[in-house]
């Protein structure tokens, strides 16, 4: 790659490429945005490092204030930077273990936390991330996903069935948190029935069980809100972030009311690049991009017309099966028509096809059969159309 920006990708030879998967959600706000690259610039001719542990500095100080206004609830908050979402998510079930006493963990089917040895056991599918990588951490417990597609449960019925099997075979008094994907990412754009993710909130603070927001892929203005809780008013005990936070300069965050936050002993939580100066500025050139443009809105707007073109493929070929996602997070799960079996090989013909003819696309799913959409919300119209028209392309050649 030589060089990219506004939803085009230039390659090596020269060809330019569109853009629908913005790095996996990283690269929002575009892959060179004016106000990323200029504080960027600026951060590296004062000092590139020096550990936040050892001699503290403004920028870490200002993203975690950021962070603080930005993520659901009006509680006083404090947070952690690190490098990587998988590190944020290991750090959090910390956290949670500390300041709870416990020391299980629930997670759901479909999922994706990372790759190190911890979030490895709590993701869900085995190839590519787990497979050959054993012996997981212990004390991590699966529990069903609401995935209304397959299930057809409401919300409020998955949500008692995931409480019932947690109660079952884990205990409310041994669980110290439960991490979900508010939208599951790798799992297949998963999103629950409304209900669902109140309903686990509601049964977690009833039983002193730690709600940790896995924000990794959906926060950022992805799904039309700066995160994907605030749709139903979720307000977590634990955030985690990344991807989308620094327009492509590694960082990450945990986000949690103070009192969770402060129950770590001093020294705890951190590490020598964890919150680096160069991708702090980065993620404060990021969330100026966000605000100055309104990007909940344009992640909106994103959402509506890759809505309407899905909408109308998935009337013309039946092996469509589902249409899913929010804001610029939409997703096409492909099956054997009239049936929920996947149809992965499908789905890996019309993924070449995008890329022969110069659109970056990608899978996912438990299955592999899944289209996930997640073009940069600095995107225009003209060029989102003209991707979806080789979508569509793609789907008639393959036939």
């Amino acid at each position: 790659m030589l060089a990219a920006g506004g939803g085009v990708i230039v390659d090596v030879d020269g060809n330019s490429l569109i853009d629908l998967g913005s790095g996996i959600a990283v690269v929002s706000v575009g892959n060179a945005a004016e106000s990323v690259v200029s504080r960027v610039q600026e951060q590296v001719a004062a000092f590139t490092h020096t550990c936040f542990m050892v001699t503290p500095y403004d920028g870490y100080v200002d993203v975690c204030e950021a962070l603080a206004e930005l993520t659901p609830g009006d509680h006083a908050k404090k947070s952690a930077l690190f490098n990587s979402g998988a590190e944020a998510v290991e750090n959090a079930v910390k956290i949670a273990r500390v300041a709870t006493g416990r020391d299980a963990v629930v997670v759901f089917d479909h999922a994706y936390h990372g790759r190190t040895n911890l979030t490895m056991a709590m993701t869900a599918k085995n190839m590519p991330y787990k497979n050959g990588f054993g012996p997981f951490a212990g004390e991590v417990y699966r529990a069903p996903m609401s995935y209304p597609f397959r299930d057809g449960l409401s919300g409020v019925e998955a949500a008692a069935r995931a409480i019932d099997v947690i109660e079952k075979q884990v205990g409310a008094a041994n669980l110290a948190c439960v991490v979900i994907e508010p939208i599951q990412g790798e799992g297949g754009f998963v999103v629950p029935a409304p209900g669902f993710l109140p309903a686990l909130a509601v049964w977690c603070a009833a039983n002193g069980v730690v709600y940790v927001a896995d924000e990794i892929q959906s926060g950022f203005c992805r799904t039309g809100d700066w995160f994907a809780s605030d749709d139903e008013g979720v307000v977590p005990d634990l955030v985690t972030t990344a991807k989308g936070i620094a327009g492509g300069v590694p960082l990450a965050g945990v986000t949690g009311r103070a009192e969770l936050m402060d129950a770590v002993h001093v020294g705890g939580l951190g590490g020598t690049y964890g919150g680096n100066p160069v991708a702090c500025a980065a993620a404060l050139g990021a969330i100026e991009e966000m605000r100055t443009h309104d990007l909940p809105a344009r992640a909106r707007e994103i959402g509506a017309i890759m809505a309407s073109r899905l909408t109308s493929l998935q009337e013309e070929y039946a092996v469509i099966g589902d249409l899913r996602g929010r804001g610029a997070m939409m997703a096409i799960e492909l099956c054997v028509p009239r049936t929920t079996d996947p149809d992965p090989v499908r789905a890996a013909a019309v993924s070449a096809y995008c890329h022969q003819h110069g659109v970056v696309t990608l899978t996912c799913g438990t299955w592999g059969n899944v289209f996930r959409f997640l073009p940069p919300l600095s995107i225009s119209d003209e060029l989102l159309h003209e991707a979806f028209d080789v979508v569509g392309e793609a789907f008639a050649a393959t036939r």
